[in-house]
């Protein structure tokens, strides 16, 4: 690339100006001619053989003018030029040569040329002006030109006048246009400093070789540090603006052989020493017939730390930067294709952390997310280089493991060992400023490369393994087992199942009676069941746990609550069964709801059913978490008469300190004592033991699971005197359960 010349005729913008100054040369040519033709006629009849000249440069304006009125002024440029060029030498060879007057306006034909069209088309007239000089005094001297009578003096004299007026009109006309065409260039130039100067962007040119800097703008002072004068006239290398002479050289390498640069991006250093991403856009340009490089260069580094968060954010866990879900699966992806291809093998980890949400609710969300980063460091420190350690969210975490052996046996083998380096390290304190905590890991695992899958696929069976882990006891391992799918698919088809008898209402209530020492019925378990078109009879130990699993346990646990409050309104209006009360079991999960509370004295006050009448059952497990909360909730229930049982009494948490604490009515001592309270010491010792602690607390005791009358007098011996079981009968539908008190009723009747 050229920098605009100042010829006019090269100056696209100037083409108004080159066609004013064809037309006034042709008013000019015209106007002289005609004048010339008129003085020939009126003054000088006897040179009319002179005519010839004028008509020949009238006919060559006139050609000219029609050309410009078509816009095709450079034909017509070339026709004025040398077409006037013929006319001259025409005359001259009819007038004498050499010696005619009109040979003097062959150097206004030369200059018109040149500035009209070009220098080269200057230098080939005056090359034909010389030999036809030459020729023209050849041809005389040889004596083969005719000889011709000068010209009067009057005509010379008039000849040699149009000659000058024309030169002066010339010159006038010359002289104006590069006026005129200096004003544009300065204007030019003025406007390309300005723009060079206020560009937004850092400009700057220096020489292709070296890197000798000529010009810079303010931007690149602001932006780079450095000054005009610590940059104007010295190389960039020597100053230090580029990192490495191999930087500038591949740079400007790439330049000089393409010509131009578009957003090439490397490093340039800021004059305090910081590295900075550039983006340069540069062309070769020619100043003074120098190379040169005009460039504009933007510091991107901002920019490059916005892309490098977007990625870090669409790749990696923000708050462990590990590599993230999707980051695992484009890894996995590429993985499980190699393996495929290599015949190799590899394996997914899936790891979860026990009992995370305790510690998190606990301690708090920020030590919680200490925890995770310091689990994050663990796994990262116990893997190789070329594996992957993903966070998938929450307190989930993966390991890819690669390059394992080709022998599934092996590669089993080789991932064991890993994830039981991994348990170990997890299983280790963890400090928290004061506070030291220990957690342990439950890890799923399985095998890659063994066929071709979907990536879904692996962490679909690692996840699978990883909660046979926790259902094994947790801080376990558990190899994937194609059971588990099995085992999957009927969990997740029981579990649509249960969506759908929820949604249709095919759940039905039974009735379990609690009888007393007397044979009495003082009350009854109210027992959800659950019979299904193609299952059958569902066991509420097989839809229960799915339900505790997802939140259909609420809803469930609503209809029960409800279904309990209809009954008791019932049988409040029958004097047989006015005294009767029902339990109905509770949810961990139910309880812990916010408005758990709300929603019961809802459904007793709009059923109208005393309090007193309801017995919440609680498992143990409701007290593991938040045990204040879970007082104060039984205390603003209890307000109404409700009562409350603590079922399973001695399988799970059962702290006496809480126990005191909390406002029972009763406990059950669980079937698992009961059943063995005639052979087995223990449970015999067990179920005194709970007896006496129930006196002391002041509490009724209720025996489940009796099944002989051995074992209701064993109990009756220890200070039992309500039980539940299937001696005295099975759970059952309501019209059963009131047949059954309506016979006891009439079978103590006519005992007594």
């Amino acid at each position: 690339m050229k920098l605009p010349s100042t010829a006019l005729s090269s100056v696209p913008s100037q083409t108004a100006t080159v066609r004013a100054f064809v037309l006034a040369t042709i008013v000019v040519i015209m106007v002289g001619e005609s004048s010339f033709l008129g003085f020939l006629l009126l003054s000088a009849p006897d040179q009319l053989h002179r005519a010839a000249g004028p008509m020949s440069m009238i006919l060559v304006a006139l050609l000219g003018w029609f050309l410009v009125f078509r816009d095709q002024v450079r034909p017509a440029m070339y026709v004025i030029g040398f077409g006037v060029w013929a006319s001259i030498t025409f005359v001259l060879v009819l007038n004498g040569g050499v010696r005619a007057p009109l040979s003097y306006a062959y150097p206004l034909v030369i200059v018109m040329a040149g500035w009209l069209i070009s220098a080269k088309v200057a230098i080939v007239i005056s090359g034909m002006t010389s030999a036809v000089v030459v020729g023209l005094i050849l041809v005389e001297n040889a004596g083969l030109l005719p000889k011709k009578e000068l010209a009067p003096a009057v005509l010379f004299g008039n000849t040699l006048i149009f000659v000058c007026i024309l030169a002066a009109a010339l010159i006038s006309l010359l002289v104006r246009a590069y006026q005129r065409q200096l004003a544009a260039s300065d204007a030019m130039t003025k406007r390309f400093q300005t723009a060079f100067r206020s560009s937004p962007a850092a400009f700057s040119i220096a020489t292709v070789d070296g890197g000798r800097v000529l010009e810079l703008n303010n931007v690149f002072e602001r932006d780079f540090g450095w000054s005009r004068e610590e940059l104007l006239s010295k190389p960039t290398l020597e100053v230090g603006l580029w990192p490495s002479p191999q930087h500038r050289k591949t740079w400007a390498e790439a330049l000089t052989k393409l010509g131009r640069l578009v957003e090439y991006e490397t490093v340039w250093v800021h004059k305090s020493g910081e590295r900075r991403n550039v983006s340069i856009s540069a062309e070769i340009i020619d100043l003074d017939g120098v190379p040169c490089i005009l460039a504009y260069t933007t510091d991107i580094t901002e920019r490059r730390r916005a892309d490098e968060q977007i990625r870090s954010l669409a790749f990696y866990d923000p708050l462990t930067q590990l590599a993230n879900r999707r980051m695992l699966q484009d890894r996995l992806q590429v993985a499980m294709s190699a393996h495929i291809r290599h015949n190799t093998l590899g394996a997914l980890l899936f790891i979860d952390l026990d009992n995370f949400k305790t510690l998190n609710d606990s301690l708090g969300h920020d030590k919680g997310d200490e925890l995770l980063r310091q689990v994050a460091a663990r796994l990262t420190q116990n893997v190789r280089d070329g594996d992957t350690v993903a966070r998938l969210g929450g307190d989930e975490f993966v390991v890819m493991l690669e390059d394992l052996s080709n022998i599934s046996e092996a590669a089993l083998d080789q991932s064991m060992k890993t994830a039981e380096k991994i348990r170990a390290a997890l299983s280790l304190e963890y400090r928290f400023g004061q506070h030291t905590r220990y957690i342990t890991p439950s890890i799923g695992i399985t095998l890659l490369g063994c066929e071709a899958e979907l990536v879904e696929e692996p962490l679909r069976r690692a996840d699978l393994a990883m909660y046979q882990a926790k259902a094994a006891g947790r801080n376990t391992i558990c190899v994937f087992d194609p059971q588990m799918l099995i085992t999957a698919a009927s969990r997740a088809d029981l579990e649509q199942d249960l969506r759908e008898a929820i949604a249709g209402q095919d759940f039905v209530a039974h009735y379990q009676p609690q009888v007393g020492a007397d044979g009495l019925t003082m009350g009854a378990e109210l027992l959800l069941r659950w019979q299904h078109p193609q299952r059958g009879w569902v066991s509420p130990g097989e839809f229960i746990p799915v339900a505790e699993e997802t939140t259909l346990i609420l809803t469930l646990g609503q209809w029960v609550i409800d279904t309990a409050c209809v009954q008791l309104a019932k049988w409040r209006q029958i004097p047989e069964f006015s005294h009767l009360t029902l339990s109905v079991n509770v949810s961990a999960r139910q309880f812990h709801q916010p408005d758990f509370a709300s929603q019961v004295l809802a459904t007793i006050e709009r059923h109208d059913v005393p309090g007193s009448h309801l017995i919440l059952e609680l498992t143990e497990s409701v007290l593991v978490a938040n045990v204040g909360d879970v007082i104060a909730k039984m205390q603003v229930l209890q307000t109404s008469g409700i009562r409350f049982s603590l079922d399973d009494f001695g399988t799970g948490y059962s702290s006496l300190g809480y126990l005191k604490r909390l406002p029972l009515y009763e406990l059950k001592i669980d079937q698992s004592f009961v059943r063995d309270i005639l052979v087995d010491p223990n449970d015999a010792a067990i179920a005194r033991m709970v007896i006496v602690l129930a006196e002391t607390l002041g509490l009724r005791v209720v025996a489940e699971g009796v099944e002989t009358r051995q074992q209701k007098e064993a109990l009756l011996a220890q200070g039992c005197r309500a039980y539940q079981g299937y001696l005295f009968a099975p759970p059952m539908p309501l019209s059963d359960f009131e047949c059954f008190i309506d016979r006891t009723v009439n079978d103590l009747a006519a005992v007594a």
